[in-house]
């Protein structure tokens, strides 16, 4: 029989939620990796966790490992392990975070564009201030990385009366997004932005895609979201455009360095709104994603490797084309 660790802090959940898939296989349960022991590590032929919590130290330990279904759809955290053996499955759980990254995303364009900060400051001192209130209804988003959570937010904007253009690798059509421009235009796109918004995936290709150079071409009263990853930034080049007026503000919910440090300017930046990078939780995440992993325990269970979805890597270590359910 083999073992599957289920590595969350809604571990109890999954494993009812997931019952009776789980079926033929030894559950180990753990509030997340670090708090897995060496033994459950040892034993497990299948991990479930996030992406993000795996480490050299947590491979390791999983020498057993056969496959591993990240809880999320960021896996960098786990291909970029050196001692990741070759022969080791991964599969993700994209496509379900359209929603959530969708409405934060809005949530902060609105804050920024109505100034919501100032507002609940004012009111916390028991001060009545109006002014002209800004809208998005007319205005420009510019939405770098055209994947699943771009097709979930696209539509939505153009609900709020927005204008959306896409940056993509790839030429493709999307509904909701009124005109398409390749990453080699993107300073051409991000020069008609009223919100630039960044949802594009981190890998080598993607580290700090968004540099000095890009900042440079936002008009200074357009506002920068960032719900993708803190790597996609040049951080520092972003903290100097917003203290210098470069640009309006900013939105942000991830960061190089999390949790972001007490140290870190960003914190007293007025024209910037910082969440702790809650952009893909939900209070039924195990909802979401128990369709995704259900599936796949089945498929791994009855030996049907062919029906697995969301496959990033491959046995062998062999480039797998996402197969979506």
């Amino acid at each position: 029989m083999k073992s599957i660790l289920i590595a969350h802090h809604d571990c109890e959940k999954y494993a009812r939620t997931l019952a009776a898939e789980l079926e033929g296989y030894e559950v180990l349960l753990a509030d997340g990796l670090k708090t897995a022991s060496k033994d459950a590590l040892a034993k497990a032929d299948i991990i479930m966790a996030v992406g993000p919590a795996f480490n050299e130290e947590v491979i390791g330990a999983a020498h057993k490992v056969e496959w591993i279904q990240a809880l999320t759809t960021g896996t960098d955290g786990i291909t970029g392990c050196r001692n990741l053996r070759d022969d080791v499955l991964i599969t993700s759980t994209r496509g379900i975070h359209g929603p959530q990254m969708s409405e934060l995303t809005i949530l902060l364009m609105l804050a920024l564009t109505r100034r919501l900060p100032r507002v609940l400051g004012n009111q916390a001192q028991r001060k009545w201030e109006r002014w002209p209130q800004s809208i998005l209804d007319g205005k420009t988003v510019v939405i770098l990385g055209v994947g699943a959570i771009a097709e979930h937010l696209a539509p939505l904007c153009k609900g709020f009366g927005l204008t959306v253009l896409g940056i993509s690798q790839s030429q493709r059509s999307v509904v909701g997004i009124d005109r398409m421009y390749p990453r080699e235009r993107m300073k051409d796109a991000v020069g008609l932005a009223d919100y630039f918004v960044v949802i594009v995936p981190y890998s080598s290709e993607t580290d700090r895609i968004v540099d000095r150079s890009v900042l440079a071409a936002m008009k200074p009263s357009a506002f920068f979201i960032n719900v993708a990853r803190g790597g996609v930034v040049d951080e520092a080049a972003l903290v100097d455009a917003l203290r210098n007026k470069q640009i309006a503000g900013a939105g942000l919910d991830v960061f190089e360095i999390e949790p972001l440090p007490e140290d870190s300017p960003l914190w007293g930046l007025e024209n910037v709104i910082i969440t702790p990078k809650v952009g893909g939780m939900t209070d039924v995440y195990v909802e979401q994603t128990a369709p995704i992993v259900g599936h796949n325990l089945r498929a791994y269970r009855d030996g049907r490797s062919s029906d697995l979805i969301n496959v990033v890597r491959s046995a062998g270590n062999a480039p797998a084309r996402e197969k979506q359910k």
